[in-house]
């Protein structure tokens, strides 16, 4: 049974997870305490991680009906992440760790994105492209063996990721944080086709895995202005229509284009942006229509949660992978290259 502790941003998560089935998952947020700022503050961020680490974790166990001594092993994020948030969460596995005389596994948080669908839908296909967006990530990877071959990427976001484009386009329409599900839902009333939003790099020529939202999210600057100077109501509802089916319209036509080109029949979406309805409806048609299984965790699985550390932890411990020291330190900015973060478990799966 292993243990999963997240705390990358504003989310303290602990999950359990015994052989790739979930036993427990709780969430503690602070996202109501950074909505006034329109944006995470890293310094109530990690505050809010100190008061919920202890009730997160003992609430976890509560749910599993276990004691800490039963646990086989702990995980945690080591990056990427705030660096304050991520010192939380590290420090605190270690204690649990080194309390229950059991072995530590430093996860990358993406991995755990990824990993999250296995708690749903069972192992991974080999191959799969995986199509991760969240606020501060969009990525188009190719996944063999999650824990034991380097996790290929197709194309990365190149400035702004698409939860990034939603919260940003969201405050400059008025909406409250975060900006995603304020989208969504003033999307609801909207036209899509009511502005004629930018398609970021999807000409002839351009990178066919790469995107970009920060063009988008000027033009729709742009838009509001417009209205605005000419004294014009702004229509809210039409403009969040419209930015999200483009967003939506870009990365699952790039996703798309990667699962043929690679001959992959499973694609996967995972992330916090994963759970806006007009991606997740538009990912099923496209992959219906291209004979392509589509995969998406449940929603309570999509955004930040310690359960899908646990399931990387999991995975590690079946796979053979050495532990963690206990001296290993965070990696905030740690590029997306093994699911394991520490030297002696990138060797493992190297060997293996």
């Amino acid at each position: 049974m292993v243990l999963g502790i997240e705390s990358s941003c504003d989310e303290t998560g602990a999950g359990i997870v015994q052989d790739g089935r979930l036993l427990a998952h709780v969430v503690a947020s602070s996202m109501d305490e950074h909505a006034r700022f329109g944006g995470v503050v890293p310094e109530i961020a990690a505050r809010a991680h100190l008061q919920a680490f202890n009730p997160v974790v003992r609430e976890a166990l509560d749910r599993a009906g276990l004691r800490l001594g039963q646990i086989d092993a702990v995980a945690v994020t080591t990056g990427p992440g705030l660096s304050g948030a991520l010192q939380v969460g590290l420090a605190g596995a270690k204690t649990l760790a080194y309390a229950a005389g059991v072995p530590l596994y430093g996860v990358h948080h993406l991995a755990g994105h990824v990993a999250a669908d296995t708690l749903d839908h069972g192992p991974l296909p080999r191959p799969s492209v995986v199509l991760i967006v969240s606020g501060g990530h969009t990525s188009l990877l190719l996944v063999r063996d999650l824990v034991r071959e380097p996790i290929l990427h197709l194309g990365d976001t190149l400035d702004d990721a698409a939860g990034e484009c939603f919260d940003k386009v969201a405050r400059i329409l008025g909406l409250p944080y975060p900006g995603g599900p304020a989208i969504d839902r003033a999307a609801r009333d909207g036209d899509p086709r009511a502005v004629a939003f930018p398609r970021p790099l999807t000409r002839p020529g351009d990178d066919p895995y790469a995107f970009s939202f920060s063009g988008l999210k000027t033009a729709a600057a742009r838009w509001v202005e417009d209205h605005r100077a000419r004294g014009a109501q702004v229509p809210v509802a039409d403009g969040a229509a419209a930015l999200q089916e483009a967003v939506a319209d870009v990365l699952t036509r790039k996703a798309l284009a990667a699962c043929a080109a690679h001959g992959v029949r499973t694609l996967i979406v995972v992330g916090g942006v994963a759970a806006n309805s007009r991606v997740r409806a538009l990912a099923e048609r496209r992959c219906a229509s291209a004979g392509v299984e589509l995969r998406v965790p449940p929603m309570t699985l999509c955004t930040d949660n310690g359960a899908m550390i646990a399931a990387v932890g999991d995975l590690l411990v079946r796979s053979g992978a050495e532990p963690a020291p206990l001296d290993v330190s965070i990696d905030p900015s740690a590029p997306l290259e093994y699911a394991a973060l520490t030297p002696l478990a990138r060797t493992a799966a190297r060997a293996a």
